[in-house]
């Protein structure tokens, strides 16, 4: 984009990190468990929270789409997404090491080829599938534009068939469901991305709408795991709708994650203090997640910040929002040391254009 960023998308983003890190909080933390193991109130609260916010990476690759489709592809933007990715999988073991966290001995030649390949190893999924994305963002962006309405429509409609319908109602693990953990469903959320774009979504355009998709979705999903957790003993096969609704591409997250994706996209825009702030903090979201769910780093946090000592107490919620307060303005201010130290190499070794 020219000029200055929209508030109310990176505002989004800002959220959507937010939820990212309360859902590892809450299922790598050991903070949700089946229903068929624990049946407590503080286990269904668990499940609620999580349920608002499983729609955050959806959202964060609608986000993306929405604008990629419109953007200049930049070959460069490639090698500063591969170079950000490679900083973090690199500098973090070697910063463990140095500080007697880890050592040495104990990384094998495979945890070393996770370091140096994270693209290609999926040390970090969510960074490999985006990567492939923007790599097809310029061809995808020309076929939804080279098409009709009516036939991007078809196109996203078998598309949900095959992503997200038919393993929502099937009750058995489909050989190609990947629950969203891969590129193919990254692609999928482009087209939708570009679909709003080009041609919006009338219906969803006042916020009441596209609030109550969102909510009502997301309570769908707690309502359906919790009744398929609570019969499941007693009829095995309702498991599978027990652990399905969380997963990135369920259709009720897949109409929560749009839902919600356009309750801010129909903001109306502002600006002030309050939006520069946004917009100074929003880029570096990719950051706080590259931080955090670093291999060596996904659990190691959660022992810093006491994690296992409110499990199964209410006391979790405000545990919670402090420790994803602190993991994300850790990570935000880790990354502006990244990104200083970018600004720095690209000084010294990409000479300026002569007047």
């Amino acid at each position: 984009m020219r000029g200055k960023r929209q508030a109310n998308f990176e505002l989004l983003r800002i959220v959507a990190m937010l939820m990212i890190i309360v859902l590892h909080y809450l299922n790598k933390g050991g903070l949700i468990q089946p229903y068929t193991q624990d049946h407590s109130a503080v286990n269904y609260a668990a499940h609620l929270i999580e349920a608002f916010c499983i729609v955050a990476v959806n959202c964060y690759v609608l986000l993306g789409g929405y604008f990629m489709v419109e953007s200049v592809w930049k070959p460069g933007r490639v090698v500063s997404l591969a170079a950000q990715i490679l900083f973090y999988s690199l500098l973090i073991p070697v910063v463990l090491i140095c500080a007697g966290v880890v050592s040495p001995g104990k990384l094998s030649v495979y945890d070393w080829l996770n370091y140096v390949l994270p693209v290609e190893t999926e040390h970090y999924w969510f960074a490999t599938a985006y990567l492939v994305l923007y790599l097809f963002a310029p061809l995808l962006a020309a076929g939804v534009r080279a098409v009709d309405r009516k036939t991007l429509r078809t196109i996203i409609g078998v598309l949900a068939l095959y992503f997200c319908i038919w393993k929502s109602v099937v009750p058995a693990k489909l050989a190609t469901d990947r629950y969203g953990y891969d590129y193919g469903w990254f692609l999928f959320l482009f087209l939708i991305a570009a679909y709003i774009r080009l041609y919006g979504l009338p219906r969803l355009e006042k916020k009441r709408n596209a609030a109550f998709l969102y909510a009502g979705m997301c309570l769908g999903m707690a309502v359906l795991t919790a009744v398929s957790g609570s019969l499941a003993e007693a009829l095995p096969p309702l498991a599978y709708y027990m652990d399905m609704p969380d997963t990135y591409n369920h259709v009720l997250c897949l109409f929560a994650s749009v839902g919600l994706f356009m309750l801010f996209r129909d903001m109306k825009p502002w600006e002030g203090g309050a939006a520069e702030r946004i917009r100074r903090l929003a880029p570096y979201t990719f950051g706080v997640y590259l931080l955090h769910e670093h291999i060596l780093m996904r659990y190691q946090w959660m022992q810093w910040l006491y994690v296992d000592a409110v499990q199964g107490s209410w006391a979790f919620i405000p545990h919670m929002a402090g420790c994803v307060l602190i993991v994300y303005a850790v990570g935000t201010m880790v990354d502006c040391v990244r990104a200083w130290i970018f600004r720095g190499v690209r000084k010294l070794f990409v000479q300026r254009r002569p007047e």
